[in-house]
């Protein structure tokens, strides 16, 4: 896969995507990472990339021409291209994967008050957020997408069925984990876990992950039940 990213400060990049087993797949060549510097294709020496926004309001709108060009110099038939957004649908397990399956993301990483809509009309694919909440600019945001969607490609965390048993893939929260040593300050692993019994410990991690997904997260927890109810 490769990934571009449309980006005011380029030098943010890759930051997080440059280590760990993210950082590994790109340097074994599994995965592209790449950041577009928007000023370059301003109108101006200065690199203009904004303008105030007709009609009045707060802040400044980034300039469709620029956007445009920018997007052109790496767009392809093969992008998808995706705009950062606080309006846009919630990112979550089961939007990163769809989004593993393409071939080429183009994160375009919003700033200032917004996109001017004719860019967004034009050539997005699709808006999307990281939360109820708004950020300074889109980059961290395009690093979360890009992260969430690199690490389910198979062979990124070695062993694929990590991903299968996380928060949200099953649509359960995960349920709690224990390594070594066997007690820690007063509190022990539970029995069943050294048990060697795979049956018991299946049931076990299932149950309490119903159990957290129930008390922290009840719409997910109610998506679940629904969900379960179509399967019987």
């Amino acid at each position: 896969m490769r990934i571009d990213i449309l980006t005011l400060f380029p030098e943010l990049f890759p930051g997080p995507l440059g280590e760990s087993v993210i950082g590994r797949a790109a340097r074994q060549g599994m995965i592209s990472v790449n950041a577009v510097d928007v000023r370059n294709f301003a109108n101006d020496a200065r690199g203009t990339v904004d303008e105030r926004p007709y009609g009045g309001g707060p802040g400044m709108l980034m300039m469709p021409d620029v956007l445009m060009r920018a997007l052109n110099s790496v767009r392809s038939a093969d992008s998808t291209v995706i705009l950062t957004s606080p309006r846009g649908e919630v990112m979550n397990q089961r939007l990163a994967a769809e989004l593993a399956a393409e071939k080429h993301l183009i994160l375009v990483a919003g700033h200032y008050e917004g996109v001017d809509q004719r860019f967004i009309d034009l050539a997005v694919d699709r808006e999307i957020s990281i939360g109820d909440f708004v950020l300074s600019s889109g980059n961290i945001a395009a690093m979360a997408i890009a992260d969430a969607v690199i690490r389910l490609m198979p062979g990124v965390l070695g062993d694929d069925e990590s991903a299968k048993e996380e928060s949200h893939s099953m649509g359960l929260l995960e349920y709690p984990q224990y390594t070594r040593p066997p007690e820690f300050q007063g509190l022990k692993v539970p029995d069943v876990l050294l048990s060697g019994d795979h049956g018991k410990v299946a049931e076990f991690r299932k149950r309490e992950a119903e159990k957290i997904t129930r008390e922290r997260r009840p719409d997910l927890w109610e998506k679940y039940l629904q969900a379960e109810l179509k399967e019987v």
